[in-house]
């Protein structure tokens, strides 16, 4: 990024190879849909190349990305408050890859698709810090600089965000 930063916006490619995907399942499992999600992994790059002078090296680039990604999430769920998108566990394959098989893929399916029921009836900020510490797999510091807070406040965070996940999910298969 501090090459992009410099002037070589050619290096942005590399970047968008590199974290498109993340980016694509941060937003997918925050709005549960694939299009709208893919539009934003756009915005997110736009961005970066617009406001490429705001980095600084200093932290690590995942944590700046991400911040990028929550303003756009937050600029479109504002301008789209009444839109309802649904998850659709299809496209999820599709766009992240992999490919299941017979029943057991089906089984699994099913099983995600529950899961993002469940995930889709948490709190935005339950559903943000459960993505991005189990999907996105970042470490707790690291949420805690996206997010601005501590790390501590973070998986307290975590914690209630799990629980909350486990009595939605169980609540969904009864």
């Amino acid at each position: 990024m501090l090459r992009v930063k410099a002037g070589d916006v050619d290096r942005l490619g590399l970047l968008f190879e590199r974290h498109h995907r993340a980016l694509f399942g941060f937003l997918y499992h925050m709005l549960g849909c694939a299009d709208t999600s893919e539009d934003l992994v756009q915005n997110v790059f736009y961005r970066m190349l617009k406001y490429r002078h705001t980095y600084t090296g200093e932290g690590e680039f995942r944590t700046w990305m991400y911040h990028l990604a929550r303003n756009v999430l937050a600029e479109h769920i504002r301008q789209n408050r009444h839109a309802r998108h649904h998850a659709d566990v299809a496209d999820l394959a599709e766009h992240l890859g992999g490919g299941p098989t017979a029943d057991a893929g089906l089984e699994h399916a099913q099983e995600v698709a529950v899961l993002h029921q469940a995930l889709a009836r948490l709190s935005p900020e339950h559903r943000e810090v459960l993505v991005l510490s189990r999907f996105q797999e970042m470490k707790y510091g690291e949420i805690a600089q996206v997010l601005g807070t501590t790390e501590g406040a973070v998986k307290v965070r975590v914690h209630r965000a799990i629980n909350e996940l486990k009595s939605a999910y169980h609540r969904i298969e009864k």
